[in-house]
């Protein structure tokens, strides 16, 4: 009983988190399913030493901070990749540039 309340409250709190109007950062995401996760594993093994309330809680303790250190390290990572791919563009663009510039300076000696 105590065990389908926690996740209750869990799962509740998670679909409140998922309903802002702003899209949650990998490391939330991360943070929200490492809750989730630590909640659902404490609770089973609460259930089994007869504390699935505390087991839920200190699984839901663990299982955040877990996800938010690995959500923040894919954040990380994202950003990275974003940044590459904007010199990438970048770079793309000067060569572009500078091959306009070879045809025109070309042309001008045709002429």
């Amino acid at each position: 009983m105590k065990q389908g309340l926690v996740i209750l409250t869990v799962s509740s709190l998670f679909v409140g988190i998922l309903g802002c109007s702003t899209p949650l950062t990998t490391r939330e995401k991360g943070t929200g399913i490492g809750a989730l996760g630590g909640a659902a594993a404490g609770g089973i093994i609460g259930s089994a030493v007869r504390h699935p309330v505390a087991g839920a809680l200190i699984g839901t303790a663990l299982g955040a901070g877990t996800g938010a250190l690995i959500g923040d390290q894919l954040q990380g990572h994202e950003q990275v990749q974003q940044d590459q791919q904007q010199q990438i563009e970048r770079n793309r663009a000067e060569l572009e540039r500078q091959r306009e510039e070879l045809d025109r300076v070309r042309q001008q000696r045709e002429y």
